[in-house]
C-alpha cells in the first residue's frame, strides 16, 4: 500500500514538473509565465531602491530581563 502511495505521488510530482515547464503544452493548456504582469506595470520608481551592506551584529541591542 505504501508503494503504491509513493508511486502516485512520483508520478503526480513529474506530472506537475511537466505542466509547469510547459512540456504538455500540446495535450493541456500551460501555465503564464507571469503570473501578475499588471504589478510590474504598477510599481512606481523600482529604480529608486537601494540595497545597503545588513547590519553589523554588533548594532544590535541585546534586552535587558
Amino acid at each position: 500500500m505504501l508503494r503504491l502511495l509513493v508511486l502516485v505521488l512520483l508520478l503526480a510530482n513529474i506530472g506537475y514538473y511537466a505542466w509547469s515547464q510547459g512540456h504538455l503544452a500540446g495535450i493541456v493548456s500551460v501555465p503564464p509565465h507571469e503570473r501578475e504582469p499588471e504589478r510590474l506595470q504598477q510599481q512606481v520608481r523600482p529604480d529608486a531602491i537601494r540595497l545597503g551592506p545588513p547590519a553589523s551584529p554588533s548594532a544590535i541591542v541585546p534586552a535587558t530581563p
